[in-house]
Parts: structure tokens; C-alpha cells; sequence
């Protein structure tokens, strides 16, 4: 016992180490470019283009088509009813299963933290874990619902960590998004409207996007620890996955990444950071630069819906910008 905890003590060490500090030491060898692909709000409701069915088959055919051999997806089990539509989330999540992937937390029912008591969202992540650790291929990983991990409320953040750690549940980090939810949910929107959507515009917006996001992540990371850590992506389970997702994976080899299992991500010791940071929300990367106070820009611009709201409407609608 001794030894392992001195061995999550040096790994926290490397984490945490400052590389200004470092100034004259040799620099470090750039790793290949690493990135896993997590899935949030599983199981998700009707979109744009495709059944729920149509969807699942759709994600998984692809992902194996490009061997792409687990991605994570992070459930809200108390939205799983008892009825004939939560008989059919149970038949598609066990066949995400079925096709190698894993499952993690991702709260009971999707709150925000900051909006709610430490111990009644802890109740949510045990409620949510005991669904789990009864499904095959369940992880202890929680994913914070809207990366919200307390905000400001530093006892909250304090309380919440700890509670995690009693119950044996890591942070679910991404360090890579590119607000896909808005995506989609813009891409909804103008098909009730009526409006032309414009296919191949809207592939380009979703897949330039994701790339964008994992090299400023990549860039930011590197600037931050020194380093190019194995990297998540967070994405949602839609239909514009579904449909561009192959698009992504190639644009993603093309760009020099490899596609990694989310299991081979969450073992590099960047996971285990806990950054001290004035405000608890955003992906990982962005809270360590912060807390290393690494120079703007920290934030990847097109999760700024005043960026990338116009250019939806600029690329996929061919609407002019308000």
C-alpha cells in the first residue's frame, strides 16, 4: 500500500511540474499525437436525420469500419424508464457493448453541480455507479454533466473530490471539445424551420471543428506540461456523429493522430491532476493552463457561441450572419 501511494505521489508530481520552472533543462521529445473519443448523454433522444436505432447501428458500423476498437460512453441511467422506449435504450447500449466499448458515470440524472448540494449530486453519481457496476464493461469514471465541477464554491469542489475518491470513482476528464451539442442542436433546429441544410457544409463545419479543438488542445497541453498527453475528445451521442464520425477518424489520421482506447487515455498520470483553479468548469487542459497562468489564449474559440453560431449559419444554412 505504501508503494502505490508513492507511486500515484510521483505521478502527481510529473502532472504538476511546472515546465517554466524547468528553463535549461533538455526539451521533450514530441510524442505522437494520441486521442480517444468519448460519447456523453447516453442514451439520447430522436435527432435530425435518424432514428435512435438507425443511430446506434450507424456509430458502431463505422467506428469498426475505421478500427476504432472502444470508445467511452457516459450514461444517465435515471433516464432509462421502465417502459417500451427504456427497452429499446437497453437494447442499443448493450449493443455498444456488444461491439467492445465501455460505460461510465455520468450522473443519475444530469445536473449541475453548481446548481445543486455536494451531497445530493454525490447521491446521483452512487445511484448512477451501482446501475453501472452491474452492466458488462462498466468503468468507474464519472463525467462532470456540462464539465460544471462546482465552479467557484471551492468547499463543494473540495467536498465533491473527496467524496469521489471514498467511493473509488475517478474524474472522466476530456481535454478536447468543440461544442458538438450546439451543433446539433442548431442542425435541429433548422430542419423544424424547414430550412436547407447543406450536407457537405455541415460534415466540413463538424469535422474541421473536432480537429481544430484536439491541436489546440495538443498545443495548450505542450505549453502547459511540456508534454503531448493521450487526449479525450468529448463528443455526444448524435446524429451528426453517426453521420460524420468516419470523416472525423480520417481527418484525424490525416492531421498525424492515432485513435486510442479510452481505457490506454485514462492511464496517462495527466488524468490524475486536480487543478486549482478559481472557477471548476471546462476541460482539463484549459484548467491546467489556467492554473499555470499560461499566457491567452486558453480557451478554444468556436466553444464561443458568438464564433460559432455564425458560422453555422455562414456554412451550413448559407444564411448571412446577424
Amino acid at each position: 500500500m505504501i508503494r502505490l501511494l508513492l507511486f500515484i505521489g510521483a505521478l502527481m508530481l510529473v502532472v504538476r511540474a511546472d515546465p517554466v520552472s524547468n528553463a535549461g533543462a533538455q526539451p521533450v521529445q514530441a510524442a505522437a499525437k494520441r486521442i480517444a473519443f468519448s460519447f456523453d448523454d447516453v442514451p439520447r433522444g430522436a435527432g435530425a436525420f435518424l432514428s435512435e436505432d438507425e443511430r446506434t447501428r450507424k456509430l458502431i458500423a463505422v467506428l469498426r469500419s475505421r478500427g476504432v476498437s472502444q470508445v467511452a460512453l457516459f450514461l444517465n441511467p435515471g433516464r432509462i424508464d421502465n417502459g417500451a422506449a427504456g427497452k429499446a435504450a437497453m437494447r442499443r447500449i448493450r449493443a455498444y457493448v456488444a461491439a467492445g466499448n465501455v460505460l461510465a458515470n455520468h450522473t443519475w440524472l444530469h445536473p449541475h453541480l453548481s446548481k445543486v448540494s455536494a451531497e445530493e449530486f454525490l447521491d446521483q453519481v452512487g445511484k448512477a455507479q451501482v446501475w453501472l457496476d452491474k452492466q458488462p464493461n462498466s468503468r468507474r469514471w464519472l463525467r462532470f454533466p456540462f464539465l460544471d465541477e462546482g465552479g467557484p464554491d471551492k468547499a463543494k469542489v473540495a467536498a465533491v473530490r473527496a467524496g469521489l475518491a471514498a467511493r473509488g470513482i475517478r474524474n472522466g476528464h476530456v481535454t478536447a471539445e468543440a461544442s458538438d451539442w450546439n451543433i446539433e442542436g442548431l442542425t435541429i433546429a433548422a430542419k423544424k424551420a424547414g430550412k436547407t441544410i447543406d450536407m457537405e457544409g455541415l460534415r466540413d463545419l463538424y469535422v474541421e471543428s473536432h480537429v481544430k479543438a484536439a491541436d489546440f488542445a495538443d498545443e495548450l497541453a505542450i505549453k502547459t506540461i511540456g508534454r503531448s498527453p493521450a487526449h479525450v475528445m468529448l463528443l455526444h451521442e448524435t446524429d451528426i456523429a453517426a453521420l460524420f464520425i468516419g470523416d472525423l477518424i480520417d481527418a484525424l489520421r490525416r492531421d498525424g493522430w492515432e485513435i486510442i482506447t479510452p481505457d490506454l487515455a485514462y492511464a496517462d498520470p495527466i488524468y490524475l491532476a486536480m487543478p486549482e483553479v478559481p472557477w471548476t468548469n471546462g476541460t482539463l487542459t484549459e484548467q491546467m493552463a489556467w492554473e499555470k497562468k499560461i499566457p491567452p489564449p486558453r480557451y478554444y474559440d468556436r466553444n464561443d457561441l458568438k464564433i460559432a453560431n455564425p458560422l453555422f449559419a455562414e456554412r451550413v444554412l448559407h444564411e448571412k450572419a446577424q
